[in-house]
């Protein structure tokens, strides 16, 4: 999870699409022409929580700053193992 941040913050878009599964990648991950780039400032992760050898999730706030406003999201994200790696699947949002 934290190296995934880093590669947001530094806009290393080729990490991100190999960092994420290939069943769920979208086309230009961390690469949105003409959306507006937040500044990540801060990551916490809240929990972290081994389902199996080769399944995990990880709760997360990553703070950003974008158009002058600080925000932060809120994800649960689930992650799988392939031989040594491990990709980002998915994530939901929790309810506050």
């Amino acid at each position: 999870m934290r190296s995934r941040y880093s590669a947001f913050c530094l806009d290393l878009h080729d990490y991100i699409a190999r960092s994420w599964h290939s069943s769920t990648r979208p086309a230009r991950p961390g690469d949105e022409p003409g959306a507006p780039k937040p500044r990540w400032i801060g990551l916490k992760v809240k929990r972290h929580e081994v389902i199996d050898d080769d399944h995990a999730i990880v709760e997360f706030v990553a703070r950003y700053k974008l158009r002058g406003r600080v925000a932060a999201l809120h994800e649960i994200s689930r992650f799988v193992r392939e031989g040594e790696h491990w990709y980002y699947v998915d994530g939901e949002f929790p309810r506050r």
